[in-house]
């Protein structure tokens, strides 16, 4: 039987209900939670968060913070939708009236697909201005550090120093095993940014404690220029540090993302982190179909004693894909997993159980 546009409309409709009414509750709870941490954060001495800073940078959170809740809310939206409608017999309804779980559930799937492409595109480059401006806060008012390093396509900058004098790093690329800058520039500033020379080198080779440069030519403005064959700087930077002060890829839209992985592989740095940040926004889509299926079928079923046990078992399931989500980006990270199969393996994993559930329960 082909599935009819006023049921259609009609079960979509329900469905986005359901997530609009789960989305505000809990972000109301995530604003909540974010704020009272914050504040918790703010109260030492050596703070300069006010009560305004603070709700601001909770309401700069939230766009993020709704990123990471979608999967969820769109399980549980499912959840309530299916559970409700199966309890009021509108299911048993559609089926003896010859519609098929898979006709039933196209306008959740089809609602959930369009959600995720709506974050991916669209929700997903405002959370990542938000979340550089609420990492800016918080660096300002709660941990008091700076970043070090900035990456473009003229190539890498690296800032050093302390009250008495500062140097600004400059290089066009980096081999990041042996931590060597090549066609380096080093900018010498003394106290206020009086600019006071510059050393450029052929290579400069991060030491313990030193810049050890190659073929350096040491420029001042009252001196002769001088070359040196090997020359030490002082520096306070390690590579801990400078892998450190990278740009977070939760700070890179989506349309940003291949743009500066390919900085970074230009520059010699491993861009699996960003990598695998972007193919994991990419399978959205299809991760939040996979939530409408497992949501489907922990709920359709009806029981007089079973029913809230089946839906507790479908958030436990919600709460298991977080899980496995982060062993598996974590094996992608540590380079035991390919970016791309450590990103699309969750939502892979979970349409495949949701397929094979609806399957077993309906067609089985």
């Amino acid at each position: 039987m082909r599935l009819s546009s006023t049921l259609s409309l009609y079960m979509g409709r329900q469905y986005l209900q359901s997530v609009a009414l789960v989305f505000l509750l809990v972000m109301l709870t995530i604003l909540i939670a974010d704020t009272i941490e914050l504040l918790r954060r703010a109260s030492g001495p050596d703070k300069t968060a006010t009560i305004e800073t603070v709700l601001q940078m909770a309401s700069l959170h939230i766009p993020f913070m709704a990123q990471k809740a979608l999967p969820f809310i769109v399980l549980v939206g499912g959840i309530v939708t299916f559970a409700k409608m199966t309890r009021s017999r509108e299911l048993v309804v559609a089926r003896a009236a010859g519609v098929s779980v898979w006709q039933f559930l196209l306008p959740a799937l089809v609602i959930a697909a369009l959600l995720g492409g709506l974050f991916m595109t669209v929700v997903n480059p405002l959370a990542s201005a938000t979340t550089a401006r609420f990492e800016q806060m918080d660096v300002t008012h709660l941990r008091g550090k700076s970043s070090l390093m900035e990456l473009s396509k003229s190539g890498i900058w690296l800032r050093q120093g302390d009250s008495e004098s500062q140097s600004v790093v400059h290089a066009a690329r980096i081999d990041q095993e042996t931590m060597t800058l090549y066609d380096t520039i080093i900018f010498l500033y003394a106290k206020e940014d009086q600019f006071v020379g510059r050393i450029d080198a052929a290579e400069a080779r991060l030491e313990d404690g030193y810049w050890n440069l190659q073929d350096a030519l040491f420029s001042a403005s009252d001196e002769p220029a001088r070359h040196r064959a090997n020359a030490r700087v002082p520096t306070d930077l390690t590579l801990e540090r400078i892998q450190n002060s990278f740009s977070p890829p939760e700070t890179l839209s989506f349309w940003a993302l291949p743009g500066f992985i390919k900085v970074l592989d230009e520059s010699g740095f491993s861009s699996v982190k960003h990598r695998l940040h972007w193919h994991s926004l990419l399978s959205v889509p299809l991760l939040l179909c996979a939530m409408v299926l497992i949501a489907a079928t922990f709920s359709l079923r009806f029981t007089r004693r079973g029913t809230w046990v089946l839906v507790l078992a479908g958030l436990l399931t919600g709460f298991l894909l977080y899980f496995i989500s982060d062993l598996v980006l974590a094996l992608g990270l540590s380079g035991k997993l390919p970016p791309v199969l450590a990103a699309w393996t969750p939502a892979g994993i979970f349409t495949l159980l949701g397929v094979a559930g609806l399957f077993h329960l309906e067609d089985g």
